[in-house]
């Protein structure tokens, strides 16, 4: 780990920040927010949209720069594996309000746990101070055939050359994870300057039917130039484990807030309609509480895993660990668990509320659609599969595959 050197001033007043709100009443905000994220979400599920207000309150309540380590002004979420549990509920309240608040919040909390855990001291401290000051940080990796490349100049700074696809809060996110390919072929993290350099944004390639309202864009950053300091870690670390891998567990719980926003509008819609004597109604939504029950057992053992890891989520860069394959196979238990569990809540609230709660204006629509598209996440069979190949190779009985 990469631990900032604090000065006392700064120290003195992240001590001050800690001691004047604990993680309790951190969460307690955090369930606000995403009321008021819930309430304002027809607003923004427009193309081209970003919700804003939310990002302001986000701000005004703390919550950008919650992931910095405690002398940094934070409490550590998603850094400090002692808080995991504190951190995927964070993530579970903020998913409950909007899935698309969810997603652009879940990518500042892993770009800032990978600064934290492979940047310098340097750049700690710069980008800790970005976060206190307010900017959002994001992870834009995903590219197609004209992704980036990262060329070295002459004078020591960097040029990039190529495009980033599925670049969410594109507009909004001023320190956004923009990796790319040296010229050796190796991928090089590099974080971007949004608002010093000049970059060309396509909103018209983000014309989906759910998330609408994480603005997605595809982004040609061609041209731009970078210090070394934009720089992170080296070519390569992206792709390390378990840091790539175990963070799944992070999008996981905010998925799992749209399941519980669908059973909490289904028993609403059904309450209302006076439709809660019917036997069938009440077998479905039991098994949609369930399904949720499940959903946050399993984040709870994730919190668990995790913490027993290391101090820090995915341990330390420049020690290795013997539990690496381990972590990542349980990371994606949760993540495809999860996933399940929320096709079954959309299928049971569906069968549930029938054509009339699925028609727009009502937020169930909405949410359904969102959930859909948010679930599409990569790599899914190779996720299962890993998680095949670790218990195939270890010899435990199953009662201490995952707990000593």
């Amino acid at each position: 780990m990469n631990k900032a050197t604090i000065t006392q001033p700064l120290q003195d007043f992240a001590l001050a920040q800690w001691q004047s709100h604990n993680i309790t009443q951190v969460l307690t905000r955090a369930q606000e927010i995403a009321d008021f994220c819930a309430a304002n979400a027809a607003n923004v599920d427009v193309n081209g949209a970003f919700p804003q207000r939310e990002f302001e309150l986000i701000a005004n309540k703390g919550l950008l720069a919650a992931p910095l380590q405690r002398e940094l002004g934070g409490w550590g979420a998603g850094f400090d594996a002692s808080v995991t549990h504190e951190t995927l509920m964070l993530l579970k309240h903020v998913g409950r309000g909007n899935l698309a608040v969810g997603r652009v919040y879940e990518g500042h909390v892993n770009a800032l746990q990978l600064i934290q855990t492979l940047g310098s001291n340097e750049q700690i401290q710069m980008y800790a101070s970005d976060a206190r000051n307010g900017k959002i940080f994001g992870v834009w990796n995903a590219e197609a055939n004209d992704g980036v490349k990262v060329i070295p100049l002459d004078n020591g700074k960097y040029r990039l050359s190529g495009s980033k696809t599925f670049c969410s809060g594109a507009g909004f996110v001023e320190r956004p994870f923009v990796n790319g390919a040296l010229p050796d072929g190796t991928w090089q993290m590099c974080i971007v300057p949004m608002e010093e350099v000049s970059t060309v944004s396509d909103p018209s390639w983000w014309q989906p039917n759910g998330m609408r309202a994480t603005a997605s864009y595809k982004i040609d950053f061609t041209g731009v130039e970078l210090e070394q300091s934009s720089l992170i870690a080296n070519p390569g670390d992206y792709y390390r484990q378990p840091w790539l891998s175990a963070g799944v567990v992070r999008f996981a719980a905010v998925q799992l807030g749209g399941a519980e926003a669908l059973f909490n509008l289904t028993r609403e819609y059904l309450q209302k309609l006076d439709y809660t004597n019917d036997p069938y109604q009440k077998e479905r939504v039991g098994k949609m509480a369930m399904a949720i029950e499940s959903g946050n057992l399993w984040l709870k053992g994730a919190a668990q895993v995790i913490e027993n890891y290391a101090p820090i989520f995915g341990g330390y860069p420049t020690q290795p660990h013997p539990k690496v394959d381990q972590l990542v196979a349980y990371a994606n238990m949760v993540r495809s668990t999860i996933e399940q569990i929320c096709i079954d809540v959309i299928q049971m609230c569906t069968r549930s509320v029938g054509t009339r709660g699925l028609l727009p204006p009502h937020q169930m629509e909405r949410v359904i659609r969102d959930l859909t598209l948010y679930l599409r996440q990569p790599a899914f069979d190779a996720a299962v599969s890993s998680v095949g190949q670790y218990v195939l190779s270890d010899n435990n009985p199953a009662h201490s595959l995952w707990y000593e």
